[in-house]
């Protein structure tokens, strides 16, 4: 099923397949805001409220699936490469950095829509260029951008690829500011734990920039790889990690999971291997809400010692940047 509606004065594309339902905000970062196993009763995302709507349209990166170009922070919202000054506008004043691009909250189009007996195919573009210049006028390169989701039985696969339309070779960076809600289907906070996949903690300053310096994971943060952490109604979480997999069901897996302890059932959330760091954030530990971040570079990676080694990548003119992330319920 596939249907056009209005969403809290907002357009939106509804999907559905098998057990899965979906909700799609173009007119947003092409943000997809909902998705349910309603077999199950998982609320796989954080889903803006009606009040909520206002937020989600300032703040689209804690709802949904937020996309993230660049991911996290700059420092001093600049970085040089190839010659070329990059400098983008400081958003966090305190920490005198850039953080999280604009990206998320631009306008996307559906450029198709398409259902087969197996999947429900949605595809949306975003052009950047001189003439739509929200983006161009901080980052010189014209590209497209496409966001595909396939929805099935097996839940939801998200395709992201940026394609250089320049005649520059065009840095890129991408990640996902994704609230993985918790509790995701009744209980309380303490009825679940998540784990994810990390390796070693990077160490961030007070201007949460890494210092270069890596860490082995203490006892609190080990449990992401063990047993599990509670991540919500609890301590803030703002950290940052290598990726490094885990063994989840007796098969090596790369990303995060949240499991209800009382029930069994478990929200996951993969990724590939673009993917090599994770910020986790739990906005002051209060709210019903955990972001694992997967991010294909590490934080202000343009402006490491060695970026190449931390995940800084550029696309040569006429070339593509493909990840794909996948999450469902079980």
């Amino acid at each position: 099923m596939i249907r056009t509606i209005q969403w809290n004065g907002l357009q939106a594309v509804e999907f559905s397949k098998g057990d899965y339902t979906a909700l799609l905000i173009p007119s947003v970062g092409a943000n997809l805001v909902r998705l349910a196993n309603t077999k199950l009763g998982v609320e796989i995302l954080r889903t803006p409220t009606a009040e909520e709507v206002e937020t989600f349209k300032t703040r689209p990166q804690i709802f949904g699936l937020p996309l993230l170009f660049p991911p996290n922070r700059i420092e001093d919202g600049r970085y040089t490469f190839e010659g070329r000054t990059y400098q983008y506008p400081i958003t966090i004043e305190k920490e005198n950095n850039y953080h999280h691009g604009i990206i998320k909250g631009e306008p996307f189009v559906v450029s198709k829509a398409i259902e087969d007996e197996e999947v429900v195919k949605i595809e949306c573009r975003y052009y950047a260029n001189a003439a739509n210049d929200a983006i161009y006028k901080d980052f010189p390169h014209a590209f497209k951008c496409k966001v595909v989701y396939k929805l099935s039985q097996k839940g939801l696969k998200q395709e992201v690829v940026f394609e250089n339309r320049s005649e520059q070779s065009m840095p890129v960076g991408v990640g996902f500011h994704t609230p993985m809600m918790i509790p995701f289907a009744g209980g309380e906070a303490a009825d679940y734990r998540m784990r994810v996949a990390v390796g070693e903690q990077v160490e961030l300053s007070a201007r949460n920039l890494p210092t270069g310096k890596r860490l082995p994971l203490n006892e609190q943060y080990a449990k992401l790889r063990g047993e599990g952490l509670q991540v919500t109604d609890c301590e803030p979480i703002e950290a940052g990690f290598t990726l490094q997999e885990i063994e989840v069901d007796g098969k090596l897996y790369r990303g995060a999971v949240v499991e209800n302890l009382k029930t069994g059932v478990r929200a996951f959330y993969e990724v590939d291997e673009k993917t090599i760091y994770w910020t986790i954030w739990n906005n002051g530990g209060k709210e019903p809400y955990c972001c694992p971040e997967p991010q294909s570079w590490v934080t202000n990676a343009p402006n490491a010692a060695n970026r190449e080694a931390v995940g800084f990548a550029a696309i040569a003119p006429g070339e593509k940047w493909t990840a794909v992330y996948k999450l469902y319920a079980k």
